[in-house]
């Protein structure tokens, strides 16, 4: 039995922390999420990467996932969807908070409720440790991800430019030698 849309009738998710055996899945729903973006050559990173960096000693990221479950509990792995996301702090505030890197939900389960689960998980987390923001960004093409965040009550912050340096500048920068003058 399949649903108006053609997505098995019986198909639930659940959220959890993504684990090491996630992460080829994990790399191709970035994949995804660049070519969504238009710019599906800029996705570089691959399963080890992510492994690395999810599952490090002192992680300085997350990811959770998004994982089909049948009506009957039993599951095969499919990924339908991810939140990476890492700790900041507000200076204004005085407390940390959460930065959302990227939300994705596969097409073909969209409409399920993930994106709202996985904003739930992360409010949750944020409320938990008394963070003061959940933030993000989202291109300003992308209608359907600002009516969704609107209606869950995220607020567009005008006023703000978005600055990057990376590439050969970055590296030019970081190599600079600067030194201190000591005026005594």
């Amino acid at each position: 039995m399949t649903s108006d849309d053609g997505r098995p009738a019986t198909e639930h998710f659940r959220i959890r922390e993504a684990r090491p055996a996630d992460c080829p899945q994990i790399a191709a729903l970035v994949r995804e999420l660049a070519a969504y973006e238009r710019e599906p050559d800029a996705a570089t990173a691959g399963p080890e990467d992510f492994e690395r960096a999810f599952f490090a000693p002192d992680p300085r990221v997350s990811c959770l996932v998004a994982e089909v479950v049948a009506a009957d509990g039993s599951t095969d792995g499919e990924l339908a969807g991810l939140a990476v996301w890492y700790v900041t702090f507000s200076t204004w505030q005085g407390r940390h908070g959460m930065w959302l890197e990227d939300l994705f939900v596969r097409p073909q389960h969209r409409r399920l409720g993930i994106g709202r689960a996985l904003f739930a998980e992360l409010g949750r987390r944020c409320a938990e440790q008394g963070w003061g923001r959940l933030e993000w960004w989202v291109l300003d093409w992308n209608a359907p991800a600002h009516a969704f965040y609107q209606e869950i009550g995220g607020v567009a912050q005008d006023g703000w430019t978005t600055w990057r340096l990376d590439g050969a500048a970055l590296a030019e920068l970081g190599s600079t030698h600067t030194t201190a003058t000591n005026p005594s």
